[in-house]
């Protein structure tokens, strides 16, 4: 007998009811990651951040509005290279990002990540992975280990609308609904993977569907809006939390920036980003919430000086922090059972 389709699906998402205290918290780290990228990509024509960087500045409402409704220590995250910003939205300290960034020893990864390899087990943070596409297999084992230790986690597993082309996807997809494993599929479209548009390279664009032949329920989301973010996590959340499966949530985000920091973009106008910047910007759009609670001009700017000033010390810190001694070059490469 063919299954029924007519199954039960989540509740379409509202936007989240932010108090005025959640509201600054979002903004803050709205603001943190776009004045930390900004940092990175000075640094980077500097010359003190080598290889690739690929800087999230437009896509931080993305971020914030999962991981402020994640459990810190007991749900699992995992993003392609662009990951910066998640790092930032989960709690951990710039200037071990900064430092990784530059190569220090200081750095999260001892040096040896660099921007696209960067974990954090303490934060259940699994990267940062520069293969497109590879951290929705290893998310999915991730979100495995969740049901088979009975923890209670979640796994968020971050990709963008290029990787969503991608075999190895679609495979996770089939095991994580076939095994109901506790999994949040974040697809962050920011509309032109490494330089095509998604309407050029996908034969359906609508990415919150990619899920439904293997009965994956999706939601498309404004990821411009921290609150709408917010409120579909709540909602994927409550779904995944309830034995029911994995769920799949396109954000529809813009990255600024080229992909990476050796890509000029040519492929869209100026007056496309700035139409973006002018109308959707996440951080104006997050002080316009603000203002509507009450919070003043004065009390903006002091948050914004603050951010700068912890900016300038995470870039400082770096600066100033050895390099990773030759023989760490052999460190962290096997684990030894016994």
């Amino acid at each position: 007998m063919p299954r029924d389709h007519n199954r039960e699906r989540p509740d379409l998402p509202e936007a989240y009811k932010a108090t005025k205290e959640e509201l600054l918290e979002f903004y803050r780290q709205m603001v943190l990651i776009r004045r930390f990228e900004e940092k990175a990509g000075q640094l980077y024509g500097l010359g003190l951040i080598g290889g690739f960087c690929h800087l999230y500045i437009g896509q931080e409402a993305v971020a914030v509005g999962i991981q402020s409704a994640l459990e810190p220590g007991k749900d699992s995250v995992i993003t392609g290279y662009r990951d910066h910003g998640h790092m930032l939205a989960y709690g951990i300290d710039p200037k071990l990002i900064m430092a990784e960034l530059t190569g220090r020893a200081a750095g999260i990864s001892k040096g040896k990540g660099g921007s696209m390899h960067m974990f954090s087990v303490e934060h259940k943070f699994y990267g940062g992975h520069g293969i497109v596409g590879a951290q929705v297999s290893l998310g999915t084992g991730l979100g495995f280990a969740h049901k088979y230790r009975g923890d209670g986690g979640v796994c968020v597993a971050y990709f963008g609308d290029g990787a969503a082309n991608q075999g190895q996807v679609y495979e996770s997809f089939n095991m994580a609904e076939l095994w109901k494993l506790p999994m949040i599929f974040v697809i962050e479209n920011n509309q032109y993977a490494m330089g095509t548009s998604v309407s050029r390279s996908s034969a359906e664009d609508q990415l919150y569907r990619r899920g439904e032949s293997l009965r994956i329920p999706g939601f498309q989301v404004n990821g411009m809006d921290v609150l709408a973010v917010r409120g579909a996590i709540e909602e994927a959340l409550v779904w995944v939390k309830s034995g029911k499966g994995p769920i799949l949530l396109e954000m529809k985000t813009y990255r600024y920036r080229g992909h990476s920091m050796s890509d000029p973009a040519k492929y869209r106008s100026r007056e496309e980003v700035q139409e973006m910047r002018d109308k959707s910007d996440p951080i104006e759009s997050a002080k316009k919430y603000l203002e509507a609670v009450g919070v003043s001009e004065n009390e903006i700017k002091k948050l914004d000086q603050d951010i700068r000033r912890i900016v300038g010390e995470a870039s400082d810190f770096a600066g100033s922090s050895p390099e990773p001694e030759a023989g760490e070059l052999y460190t962290d490469v096997l684990v030894e059972q016994y």
